[in-house]
């Protein structure tokens, strides 16, 4: 015989993580100085700018996009410009405050990162360029350090006021 009362603990909210989609939601190269660049000594100097956005889209889905410029530039001439939006849509359920920002913050991102990294090595290897790699990136010490500015700035107004 099998008891089929209903439990009388609390139901708690499940949490579910789920990548609905990963798609380039916008990407471009630019080589504003070909081909006279190709002729020049390859030691370019790399600047590398780096964001995220989330915002929700449904109930419990939101898009992430990860935002990645890179300029290539020999001396005072750019040899390229790269912008990539890496996008996704994740399912993300039972989940609030400081554990979702993480998530969309740097969880998300970090997903995100490594198809951005073959996507713009790509972009870059089409332009006729050398390879472009990119290093690996912590999206936890980033948020973490967001985090801790947002706090310090936060008890500065305070002591201010």
């Amino acid at each position: 015989m099998t008891d089929e009362t209903p439990s009388t603990q609390p139901q708690t909210a499940e949490q579910q993580f789920a990548i609905e989609k990963i798609y380039i939601k916008d990407a471009s190269l630019e080589s504003p100085n070909s081909p006279a660049i190709f002729t020049s000594k390859w030691e370019p100097e790399i600047n590398l700018q780096l964001g995220s956005a989330a915002k929700q889209i449904e109930n419990n889905a939101y898009e992430v996009v990860l935002t990645i410029t890179i300029t290539a530039k020999i001396g005072e001439k750019n040899a390229y410009l790269v912008e990539l939006q890496q996008a996704g849509i994740f399912s993300l359920q039972g989940f609030q405050g400081n554990e979702l920002g993480a998530l969309l913050s740097s969880y998300c991102p970090g997903v995100l990162y490594p198809y951005a990294r073959e996507a713009i090595s790509s972009l870059v290897s089409s332009g006729g360029f050398p390879p472009l790699y990119l290093t690996p990136i912590n999206f936890d010490a980033m948020w973490a350090k967001q985090q801790l500015e947002k706090e310090q700035a936060a008890s500065a107004a305070a002591v201010s006021h």
